[in-house]
């Protein structure tokens, strides 16, 4: 095993024999004999592991101990006592020393309790490189879109990053919000602590009791040790619970009362547990009207809803459709290590056309059947899926979700005034092209653009 080892002692024979030992393992050793220069190491160089001797004239052991975890509480500490001072080491260990070593010390012993620490301390700069490529791909600069819905959505999770309130995040199945609690979390101040998640469908009442708040030992058949909830787990970070909506009414009051009073009992126990999370949570269903027919509490609607952040479906911002595409081909590519296909102008129509009932999600599905199936470098229309290029049962599609009472001269109208929208779009607003895209003259569409109140202008 390899490491950065910084030995402090004020008796340069014990430094002289730490450090033939240490380097004879393989480890790299600085050896100090002033603390003082030793935290200014510290400062300006990578350490995995200190050990330090307790008694030294000037800092001691303890406020070389006190100084490292207080600015570098990644690093282990290792206390050196001569064996009558073991009580002090004792007392090191309890504020935060990884362990001690009396002198004079076996080797085996030294290096037993080193070859520990540095796994420790490898694990933690293992886990830390983890949290900052998690920061790195969920933060919300990877959200991808330019749409004015996303970027609306953006600003919201900016603004509510750096504060403690809790979220509620809606809208269908498949737009991406764990995405955006993820994007949350990692922009926020607690972006180093645990980021938590569990979906509320996903488990039966009696078993998500357990997942959420943990149980004792012999709290019910089966549970033969302790276990942690989610709160725990989420202690100092963000607990994300999807589909909220999906909560039994006696689940609603205890997440109620954990989020007024912050502190559970586990199942099965009595002593009260302090957390300190912050809570966001999502649904696809309108908890609203959920209130108003007596399946969800009104009281912890209010409480969950302090921010609410609607994701809106991807056929409501199709201007990010090539965005996301583009994303989800060179994010595939590099999975599966293949060249970077691309689609053609023409099956990009469709894809921007389909109507994506599921949303974000079905997209990436698509996208990577494509890659996978595709023979050629360029994704042409006849490799995409039947139900995408089904102009009739795209329309059908569009057409299942209109509200089932309507009057039809005014739905016409709107449908009417949504594709001459699109189609100026895709022609950048140039009539004699748009016009031809909806197979109609100039004049009539320079009517059309007067009856519905149309702007010429992006």
């Amino acid at each position: 095993m390899t490491g950065d080892i910084l030995v402090i002692d004020d008796e340069k024979n014990y430094l002289l024999i730490l450090e033939a030992i240490l380097q004879e393992e393989g480890y790299t050793v600085t050896a100090l004999s002033d603390p003082e220069m030793a935290l200014v190491y510290l400062e300006e160089s990578e350490v995995d592991v200190v050990i330090t001797d307790m008694k030294m004239p000037g800092l001691s052991g303890r406020d070389v101990l006190e100084h490292v975890r207080k600015h570098y509480p990644h690093i282990p500490v290792l206390i050196m006592t001569a064996y009558g001072s073991i009580d002090g080491a004792v007392e090191a260990m309890k504020c935060g020393a990884f362990d001690y070593i009396t002198k004079p010390f076996a080797n085996d012993e030294l290096l037993l309790s080193v070859r520990k620490a540095m796994h420790l301390a490898q694990a933690a700069q293992e886990n830390r490189l983890l949290r900052e490529n998690l920061a790195e791909r969920y933060g919300r600069h990877q959200i991808v879109g330019k749409s004015k819905a996303i970027r609306e959505v953006l600003r919201m999770v900016e603004r509510v990053a750096q504060t403690r309130s809790t979220v509620l995040i809606t809208g269908e199945s498949g737009t991406g919000k764990e995405l955006i609690a993820r994007a949350i979390h990692y922009s926020s101040q607690r972006k180093d602590a645990p980021f938590v998640s569990l979906n509320c469908m996903s488990l039966n009442p009696g078993v998500l009791e357990s997942e959420l708040f943990g149980h004792e030992k012999g709290s019910f058949t089966g549970a033969v040790a302790r276990k942690k909830g989610r709160f725990e787990l989420a202690h100092q970070g963000t607990l994300f619970l999807d589909e909220i909506g999906e909560l039994s009414s006696d689940l609603q009051v205890k997440l109620l009362r954990v989020l007024q009073e912050k502190s559970f009992e586990r199942v099965g126990g009595n002593e009260p547990i302090k957390v300190d999370i912050r809570l966001v949570a999502a649904t696809n269903k309108d908890l609203r009207q959920a209130v108003a027919k007596g399946e969800f509490r009104e009281d912890l609607f209010y409480r969950l809803n302090v921010v609410n952040i609607h994701l809106p479906p991807l056929r409501e911002r199709r201007e990010d459709i090539p965005l996301l595409v583009a994303h989800f081909l060179q994010k595939l590519a590099e999975e599966n290590k293949t060249e970077i296909k691309s689609f053609t102008p023409e099956a990009m129509e469709y894809l921007t056309a389909y109507e994506w009932p599921g949303n974000v999600r079905q997209l990436e599905n698509v996208v990577e059947r494509c890659l996978v199936l595709s023979t050629s470098q360029n994704i042409d229309v006849d490799e995409l899926p039947a139900e995408i290029r089904d102009e009739e049962a795209q329309f059908k599609s569009a057409v299942d979700f209109l509200p089932p009472k309507l009057n039809l001269a005014e739905t016409l109208e709107k449908i009417e005034a949504a594709l001459i929208k699109r189609a100026l779009v895709r022609s950048n607003f140039v009539q004699v092209k748009a016009a031809e895209q909806l197979g109609i003259s100039k004049s009539l569409l320079q009517y059309k653009l007067k009856k519905y109140h149309i702007s010429l202008s992006p």
